[in-house]
């Protein structure tokens, strides 16, 4: 199942080539009232993939002098929430004068409270997954800083449910630039697998419903500017288109 929000903040189940608008479920939910219900930002995984170890390592433009080390060293980081969008209304570049990086992402979306979850029992943890957009201003500072301006954490074209997608460490991903080819390549290659991710980072953070994890780019990165679209890719997901501004 493919869900999704669209128009004006309207639930719609993807179906085909259209939306069935199931927007009423809404209205059987419990009204949040206070005490609100707790949240984490963004978790995401730095340098989780070999060969953009090895692209950090030797491109300055990327690490800025910046100890780069492999996620079992550097851990994670947190993304402010207020950086997320919708691909519908794409990423606005701030800095300028810096370099502005795509990093394409499958993001995994946690559906049930989990604090010390083993690697086994992690997948039963998993609301969902969408295609992420970790992007990232180059540069010294701390990585939370940089990667959560507004609109730097694009996830879409909807939440995939674990049904469609038995194995996520079995999917290609890829990001286009103008019809370029930036990044092209598979989850496989991840040093820490989903399950992993999500036992690792539950025995530092408690992970509620609605939190995300951003699993990591693959090599490729490369800076884009006012005016690129982007055009990201995973399989059994789908695509979304980005537009840069």
């Amino acid at each position: 199942m493919r869900i999704c929000r669209f128009d004006d903040n309207r639930v719609g189940i993807v179906s085909g080539e259209g939306i069935r608008d199931v927007t009423s479920v809404l209205d059987g939910l419990p009204q949040v009232t206070y005490p609100l219900p707790r949240h984490d930002p963004f978790i995401a995984a730095p340098v989780n993939y070999k060969k953009h170890l090895e692209e950090a390592l030797a491109d300055k433009g990327i690490h800025h002098g910046n100890l780069v080390s492999e996620i079992h060293k550097a851990g994670m980081f947190l993304k402010a929430p207020s950086s997320l969008v919708g691909p519908g209304e794409g990423v606005k570049l701030v800095h300028l004068d810096r370099r502005n990086d795509h990093e394409v992402e499958l993001a995994v979306v946690i559906g049930r409270k989990a604090r010390n979850v083993s690697a086994a029992e992690a997948p039963g943890c998993i609301a969902g997954y969408c295609i992420g957009l970790d992007m990232t201003i180059r540069g010294p500072e701390e990585r939370s800083l940089r990667k959560s301006p507004d609109s730097y954490c694009v996830l879409g074209p909807w939440l995939t449910t674990p049904d469609e997608i038995p194995d996520p460490g079995q999917l290609a991903l890829s990001i286009k630039v103008n019809g370029e080819t930036r990044q092209d390549a598979h989850t496989s290659d991840l040093i820490l697998k989903v399950p992993e991710l999500i036992a690792w980072g539950s025995t530092f953070y408690t992970l509620y419903p609605g939190d995300v994890l951003l699993t990591g780019t693959p090599q490729g990165v490369g800076p884009v500017r006012p005016g690129d679209m982007m055009l990201a890719s995973i399989e059994r997901i789908g695509s979304m288109r980005v537009e840069v501004t």
